[in-house]
């Protein structure tokens, strides 16, 4: 088959691999978002007179072939096809002859390949918030399940104040509150529609943009058909941003979970299936998967740096330098939703030590309790510190373990409600279904 761009000459073998990269491979991912942007745009191809009516059933039949062809694992992208665009328009030619060559009118692979990555990335994060709320569902059961086991909180990696596991727990959960903040301006990023600006600088035909943007289901389009083309790698960018903020909370936790986990600490006892031994000393449970978990993490943060050196120099228009950015951001997605499923599934099962304060060198902790009661019952509270910092000294100091905190965030005021609101009301802003609802109808045809 001929490339799309063809002009009647060979290209060196060496460059034509050199050039595709992993595109092949990648664009087995795009796949099914390819035909979706293709049965929008011919649907609005035949509204504005460029395919025929009795052409259009045809097509949109063929083209949902091809869909099941992706989800099924049968659709492949052979040899002579460079990459997904080729394929699918090779195989409607050979079904349908001359009309499969219909319909890349008023398009380029370049607005082609952005549609095929806002709708990839719009439906990846997705299925990320669901895993990320998994984890918070996790972290707030756990977070109440404990929320009367008291644990020392930590300054300086010194013993500094009563803390909980209700805390602790529950800590990570509202992190993700904040995490699912930026997903979601990730995800309104990425659901705007470039369809339409081809190269970068629209089209002579008389295109109906707005149609194609309610086919897919977007919030709105990329008006400015420049802007459209210039926002390739920066969407990619500020979601890298969002998935690295939620690979940040995750890597704390792990690096918690390790350290707590150790015989020194010995505050959680992870699952055994999740930890490993060592060759030679038969004691051994180390939580291999918490330092994985951590390293992944690590990597996934510094993804948005990867993509903003790939761009970040670039000037307007397309570049084949964007085409790199595929192979550190397609992945993304999965390796995340991995960690946070492993994440998930510990947390779920982890125990906590609750004869913790029974070890007296947890007592100093309560210190500042005692300065707070003296000063409730009338003393200043300098002279209530310095009366409490020369006990201690001495050795007369005796904790009070009876914990009284009473406001929000505290020991005895987790919030774990109105964290739950939280969450659910920033879910419900992303409008999710929309997306999905438009994506049904375009697979099923006419109601």
């Amino acid at each position: 088959m001929a490339k799309l761009w063809d002009k009647g000459f060979e290209i060196n073998a060496e460059i034509e691999r050199y050039t595709v990269g992993r595109d092949r491979e990648l664009d087995l991912l795009l796949a099914p978002y390819d035909v979706l942007g293709s049965m929008a745009h011919i649907t609005m191809l035949e509204s504005i007179g460029l395919i025929a009516k009795e052409e259009l059933p045809l097509l949109l039949g063929e083209l949902r072939k091809i869909y099941a062809g992706t989800q099924d694992g049968t659709f492949v992208i052979e040899p002579e096809s460079e990459d997904v665009h080729s394929q699918v328009e090779l195989m409607l030619t050979r079904s349908l002859g001359d009309m499969g060559k219909k319909i890349h009118s008023g398009r380029s692979r370049n607005d082609q390949v952005l549609l095929d990555l806002k709708l990839f990335t719009r439906h990846e994060l997705r299925e990320t918030a669901t895993a990320v709320q998994e984890l918070f569902h996790a972290l707030q059961e756990q977070s109440e399940r404990y929320r009367e086991v008291l644990m020392p909180g930590y300054t300086h990696l010194q013993v500094a104040m009563p803390s909980s596991f209700g805390l602790w727990f529950g800590a990570y959960a509202e992190s993700l509150t904040d995490d699912m903040l930026m997903l979601q301006a990730a995800y309104r990023t990425a659901n705007r529609n470039p369809l339409g600006s081809a190269a970068g600088y629209g089209s002579s035909f008389p295109l109906n943009r707005q149609m194609t943007t309610d086919l897919l289901g977007f919030d709105s389009m990329n008006y400015n058909v420049v802007y459209a083309q210039m926002g390739r790698g920066k969407v990619e960018r500020n979601v890298a941003f969002a998935l690295a903020g939620v690979a940040g909370t995750v890597s704390k936790l792990a690096f918690d979970a390790c350290l707590f986990n150790s015989q020194n600490f010995g505050f959680v006892r992870l699952p055994k299936e999740c930890t490993t031994g060592s060759s030679i000393m038969p004691h051994k449970k180390n939580p291999d998967v918490f330092e994985l978990t951590r390293a992944k993490c690590n990597k996934l943060q510094g993804l948005p740096q990867q993509i903003m050196l790939i761009m970040n120099n670039l000037p307007s228009g397309y570049f084949r330098d964007l085409q790199i950015i595929k192979e550190v951001f397609l992945p993304a997605f999965r390796e995340l939703r991995e960690i946070l499923d492993m994440t998930t599934y510990i947390v779920r099962r982890m125990e906590v030590n609750t004869e913790l304060l029974h070890d007296a060198r947890y007592d100093l902790m309560f210190s500042v309790e005692e300065v707070n009661r003296l000063a409730a019952e009338g003393m200043p509270f300098r002279d209530a510190y310095k009366k409490v910092g020369m006990d201690i000294e001495a050795g007369r100091f005796s904790p009070n373990k009876e914990i009284r905190h009473s406001h929000e965030g505290s020991i005895g005021n987790l919030c774990t409600r109105q964290i739950a609101e939280m969450m659910r009301h920033i879910v419900e802003e992303c409008h999710f279904d929309r997306a999905v609802e438009a994506e049904q109808r375009l697979l099923r045809g006419k109601d």
